[in-house]
């Protein structure tokens, strides 16, 4: 038996990694409300990793918007699609109101 975690880290983003999701989210139909988006979470995560001395918040913005620009295809077809999706149970429903 080890005592090693069962999931590793992820490896942290290349160090082009911001810049080249910038240039993504600038190229993305979205841009007008994405871009403003990521710059706000850019200079929180710079902030925060000022004061804790780990690029973790850096490392974790940049991940949390390559996942969004990689789902963005997958959300525009179903929205295209037409899919009724209200009888599905909101979020909040099942875990109460986010504090």
């Amino acid at each position: 038996m080890s005592a090693q975690p069962e999931e590793s880290p992820a490896p942290p983003p290349a160090p082009a990694a911001a810049a080249r999701l910038l240039d993504q989210l600038n190229a993305d139909r979205r841009a007008e409300q994405w871009v403003p988006a990521f710059e706000r979470d850019w200079v929180k995560a710079l902030e925060d990793s000022r004061h804790t001395y780990s690029l973790i918040p850096i490392h974790e913005v940049i991940r949390t918007w390559q996942l969004r620009l990689a789902a963005a295809p997958a959300v525009d077809a179903f929205v295209e699609s037409g899919r009724d999706d209200s009888g599905f149970v909101a979020l909040e429903d099942v875990l109460g109101p986010r504090r």
